[in-house]
């Protein structure tokens, strides 16, 4: 049977992500069951839903409360720590849900996100997310992964591991020029080998090239044999320290099977901040050459509308948008890094196949380049066969 004649729909003359040429998409009972070439063009655009691998929905829509405009990095942490007697179940599930609902209707439908963590029992956030998390299932899957500064993880790090082993949850810190690097990072992946947890960590998030703790995650990889399960976020050092220095860490990196999530947002927003002058340096982690090397790299929202970036939807596509502009990145031969690879990263398989789901995001354009040119291009956001309504304003 040809797929004119097979029963369901079928959405003709599509530009298909990572296919050359036009197809027509046919799916029946919420499964794609035949691809095949088009004689027509003119249908749109259509990819993989996506995956968004950092984000922080335990501080998101918070700026309102934020007294004045982060001029760094830890003065945004500081301001977000002062904004924690406000987090009450009710404010929490809030806000998170907001953010939820907004990645939903923009098309994602993989989310880790990261959580502070600074005591040894849970905190409410965690509590509160991890009820979303199964209210949301068959929509969202929602990751949590713990944050904590390394420093503290010395004390509270076995009873935090413990909860994230009975509770499915990914181990993080924030690595940032702490003294005895190797010990206190090798102590977090006792930790992981023990519990049998995946890492996440913040590293690096600043301009000082003495900031070097990725080194050490990436050596420690490599001597636990933990390829595939260890995740660096930020590295904007990186982007400040000697290119053949870089050149060989990412080389080290490639082979020890790190991840690298890149995040264009609040890392353009903060690195380099002040008043009344222009930033000259963005922070912008080297994704080309951790491409380059065999460095997974993966891009994601990071923080949405809170003390860290006062901006953003929850939209990945649009945080991809600027990661192009930002890294010159040739439009489609990047759009794994907000789908397919960190989904695999979080276990899931998000390709458009015949027999997998009918779950996709159209654009009304000709391609990728096509939709990324036009910010209110039409969006439809397709899951298991069914076009989910749209972004219907601000659900604040």
């Amino acid at each position: 049977m040809t797929a004119s004649e097979m029963p369901g729909e079928t959405l003709t003359g599509l530009s298909l992500a990572g296919r050359d040429g036009s197809w027509d998409l046919t799916h029946r009972d919420g499964r794609i069951v035949a691809l095949q070439p088009s004689a027509t063009t003119g249908g749109g655009f259509v990819m993989p839903r996506l995956a968004d691998i950092h984000v922080h929905l335990d501080k998101t829509f918070t700026v309102d409360r934020m007294p004045h405009r982060a001029l760094s990095l830890f003065d945004a942490i500081d301001m977000m720590t002062e904004d924690k007697a406000n987090w009450s179940a009710a404010d929490l599930k809030r806000r998170a849900e907001t953010g939820l609902a907004r990645a939903h209707a923009h098309g994602t439908a993989l989310v880790r996100s990261h959580v502070d963590w600074n005591g040894a029992a849970p905190p409410l956030a965690w509590r509160v997310l991890s009820d979303l998390a199964r209210e949301w299932r068959g929509q969202i899957d929602l990751q949590l992964a713990s944050l904590t500064p390394l420093d503290d993880l010395a004390e509270i790090g076995p009873s935090v591991a413990r909860t994230l082993r009975d509770e499915g949850g990914v181990l993080g810190a924030f690595v940032y020029r702490n003294a005895d690097l190797d010990q206190k990072i090798g102590a977090v992946f006792d930790l992981a080998e023990k519990h049998g947890l995946d890492l996440d960590f913040h590293v690096d998030e600043g301009l000082e090239p003495e900031a070097r703790g990725i080194d050490v995650i990436i050596a420690e990889t490599a001597r636990r044999g933990m390829a595939g399960h260890v995740l660096c976020g930020h590295g904007c050092a990186l982007s400040v320290r000697d290119p053949d220095e870089v050149r060989r860490v990412l080389e080290k990196g490639a082979e020890a099977g790190v991840g690298l999530t890149v995040l264009p947002g609040a890392n353009s927003y903060l690195q380099d901040g002040g008043t009344d002058r222009t930033p000259r340096l963005r922070g912008l982690a080297p994704l080309h050459e951790a491409r380059a090397a065999g460095i997974p790299v993966m891009i994601g929202s990071d923080n949405v509308r809170d003390g860290f970036f006062p901006y953003g939807d929850y939209d990945l596509w649009d945080v991809y948008r600027l990661a192009v502009l930002n890294g010159h990145l040739p439009h489609h031969d990047w759009l794994d890094t907000i789908s397919e690879a960190p989904a695999r990263w979080m276990g899931q398989d998000l390709g458009l196949r015949e027999g997998g789901p009918a779950s996709f995001i159209k654009f009304d354009a000709t391609g990728a380049g096509d939709a990324l040119s036009r910010a209110g291009a039409r969006r439809e956001v397709w899951q298991d066969g069914r076009r989910l309504p749209g972004i219907q304003g601000d659900e604040r």
